[in-house]
This record gives structure tokens, sequence and C-alpha cells, in this order.
């Protein structure tokens, strides 16, 4: 990549970033998705939270973990304790698949549903799931999968 690229895609994270503090997240899914492909992306394994107020605006993006070229460790229990911790209403999670295949494994689908399981024993909601992976996004939930 470029230097100018670099710049490029610094400059439409901020723009994306300052849309999604400023109009609810749901009401526009394409800038959802576009922002999650531009920042979680990479050669190792990403996890970010994205967690929301209650008329789903971003209250913060967090990267919870980093992790290899196939594997990052997620803590169902320290995604929850954080939403708590900002008054979150809602979370969308996103992780990479630095292989470019954003086809969720067994292990994505069950800690998915884990942490479905805690945000709604805590009154949150899970919107979604999303796994980047080489220039497309998979939803969980419009797969079924949640």
């Amino acid at each position: 990549m470029t230097p100018q690229e670099e710049t490029v895609i610094l400059e439409a994270r901020e723009i994306l970033g300052r849309y999604l503090n400023q109009n609810p997240v749901l009401g526009s899914w394409q800038a959802v998705r576009d922002y999650c492909a531009l920042t979680v992306r990479g050669e190792v394994e990403r996890f970010h939270v994205l967690y929301l107020d209650r008329r789903n605006r971003v209250i913060s993006d967090e990267q919870l973990a980093v992790g290899t070229v196939d594997h990052v460790p997620v803590y169902p229990r320290e995604i929850i304790k954080r939403a708590l911790m900002l008054n979150a209403s809602a979370l969308i999670v996103v992780h990479n698949h630095p292989s470019g295949d954003p086809t969720p494994s067994e292990a994505d689908i069950t800690m998915t549903k884990e942490i479905q399981k805690g945000c709604k024993y805590l009154g949150l909601t899970l919107h979604d799931h999303i796994i980047v992976g080489g220039g497309q996004e998979l939803s969980l939930r419009g797969l079924g999968k949640m």
C-alpha cells in the first residue's frame, strides 16, 4: 500500500467514524458494513465491538483482541462487562478473517451464541456479528446463524 493510499484510508475512516457517531447505526446498514471493512482488517485476526446507545448510535468502537493469522481469543464476559461499564444498550461484534474467506467457523458461531445468551440475560441486544474478509462482509444474522 502506498503512503497516498494509506492517507486516503485514514481520511475515509475518520469520515465514517463521524458519520456513525451522528446517525443511527442501523438506519444505514451499508455505512456500518463499509466502516467495518475499513477498520477491521489486517494480516492477523482482530476482534472489535461497536457499543451502541438506545438510539443505536456508536458510543465506542473498541478493539478487544488481536490474535494470529487464524484465531483471536474472545471472552464473552469481557465484552458484556465493557458494555455495562459504557451503559450500552446494544452491540455489534466484528472480526476479520485474514485468509480472505469470511465464512464463519463453528467456533465463530458458538462464541456468538454465548455472547447473545449473556446479552439477553442482562437486557442488552446483540444486533449482529460481522466477519470481514477479502472485500466482502458476512452477517451472521443475515446468514440465520443467530
